[in-house]
């Protein structure tokens, strides 16, 4: 193996090659090693089939210069084909106002924060915060179920633009500006942001530039190697089309091979078109691309190798004699490429999840700051509940009253965690806070990460630490009555 080609692939990276080390089986690991989160239990080594979700999975883009060159080309696009009035061109993007995990209530025009539960922890009208009272009198204690029509979720990094763009619409509406009602406006902005996708404006853009908007990872391309000399079936199943697919990853990953020359050498079977999530719900025919002229023909039946178009997930495992346990997928949309597939098929999942990053930095930096704000709620609830056993108490006769400033310390203690959390805000999103969070509870994105995915991490060379025959463990979740028995346990010794 040509160690100094991989040495080189690093400092093309402005990587230093004294922090990597080499395995036993000569391949270069970089001596940090980026988590990989298991959700439930997995083991590499019973996995023959390794296939990937191509943008935002197996290439990565840098999400401002993409999204917001989304959200130029839509605002364009709305004054232009679809009338909107000129004010709308003039609106500019902010990353911030929208986050993976959203959701569009499209009959009263909210962008929402959805608990694990279902329920509305957080909402904008239009760029204005709606504050607790006005947001519990329209959604009260109600469970938002998102196959109601009413509602559309934002659920990949490519829906960003969408939820930043559709608050600001509705906020111009809001301000007198003549648009569309709120389902429309949901509707054409979702519309015209799919047909720069699929028109090519976006992509003839992206082509002409992409070291502009794409990420390029070396130890993606090394991972993938190190995954083929394993024995591992590789594979790329992408809705975008092959034309681009060939120029997006010649650019991310040829420059870093160290056995091979390009990535047609590298994966076994490539599926472009594949229109997921239809491709893991219901039969559709493969086309055969000619890779010299691009030119396609129909085929019908099981497909092992080589390049195609749609076609459908059964046809695969047919092909490579593999049962659905053995394949596992890597995406970055929770519903077309996780969801679909527990849902579907027994494909094991793992999720890239790009947007936690920065996340899990300002969570490390904010640590001590949420030791204080838990160790406050704790004597805020030893507190709460000395009053109601007083309560209790005095209403069947009993006169013991609550100690001397017992109010003065409930209200120090309210005043304090508000600060705390004042401090807490900055460190995350300024309007939506984490994304896995809603308030102390996982949010609704959460719930779904932890249903479907069965691994998750930050992007996919993160594999790159972990051995082709890793297993994959949990850690074991404690429930609610083991958490109290452990603190009646220590309570009881104190």
């Amino acid at each position: 193996m040509n160690q100094e080609r991989y040495f080189q692939s690093f400092r093309k990276e402005n990587i230093d090659p004294s922090t990597c080390r080499l395995d036993n089986t000569a391949h270069l690991v970089h001596s940090v090693t980026m988590p990989v989160y298991v959700n439930r239990l997995l083991n590499l080594k019973k996995i023959n089939v390794i296939g990937f979700d191509m943008d935002y999975t197996l290439v990565g883009y840098k999400i401002d210069a993409f999204e917001g060159l989304t959200h130029q080309l839509a605002v364009k696009r709305l004054v232009t084909k679809f009338g909107y009035p000129q004010s709308v061109e003039r609106l500019e993007f902010d990353r911030n106002r929208a986050i993976v995990g959203l959701v569009i209530d499209k009959r009263n025009g909210y962008l929402l924060k959805l608990s694990r539960f279902g329920k509305v922890k957080l909402a904008y009208y239009g760029l204005e915060e709606i504050d607790f009272r006005e947001r519990r009198e329209i959604y009260r204690e109600r469970a938002i179920d998102l196959r109601d029509s009413d509602f559309q979720s934002l659920d990949t990094a490519f829906a960003i633009s969408n939820g930043v763009l559709y608050s600001q619409l509705v906020e111009l509406q809001k301000n007198g500006e003549n648009l569309p009602d709120y389902r429309t406006l949901a509707s054409e902005v979702n519309e015209c942001i799919d047909s720069l996708h699929k028109d090519g404006t976006l992509k003839d853009i992206l082509r002409s530039d992409f070291k502009k908007y794409v990420i390029r990872d070396p130890k993606t391309a090394l991972m993938l190697e190190r995954m083929k000399d394993y024995g591992k079936k590789l594979m790329i199943i992408t809705n975008s089309d092959y034309v681009y697919a060939c120029d997006l990853l010649d650019y991310a990953l040829n420059p870093y091979w160290s056995l091979h020359k390009s990535w047609r050498e590298v994966f076994d079977l490539v599926i472009t078109f594949a229109d997921k999530p239809r491709f893991f719900e219901g039969k559709n025919r493969f086309l055969k691309i000619d890779p010299d002229t691009g030119t396609m023909t129909n085929h019908e039946g099981p497909v092992s190798s080589g390049l195609w178009q749609g076609g459908w997930f059964e046809d695969i495992q047919d092909g490579m004699g593999v049962p659905g346990d053995e394949f596992l997928y890597l995406g970055d949309h929770i519903f077309g490429d996780v969801v679909s597939i527990k849902k579907r098929c027994d494909w094991r999942t793992a999720l890239v999840l790009g947007d936690l990053d920065e996340e899990l930095a300002a969570i490390s930096e904010t640590a001590e700051i949420q030791e204080e704000i838990d160790h406050r709620m704790e004597r805020k609830t030893q507190l709460e509940r000395m009053a109601d056993e007083v309560e209790m108490l005095r209403r069947s006769g009993g006169k013991k009253r609550l100690p001397e400033g017992y109010h003065e310390e409930q209200a120090r203690l309210n005043a304090e965690i508000s600060s705390l959390l004042d401090c807490l805000k900055p460190h995350f999103n300024p309007y939506w806070g984490e994304i896995l969070r809603a308030g102390s509870e996982e949010s609704r994105y959460a719930e779904q990460v932890e249903k479907y995915a069965c691994i998750y991490m930050t992007k996919v060379s993160d594999l790159y630490g972990h051995s082709p025959r890793t297993y994959f463990r949990p850690p074991r979740r404690k429930l609610a009555h083991e958490l109290v028995r452990g603190n009646l346990h220590a309570h009881n010794r104190g």
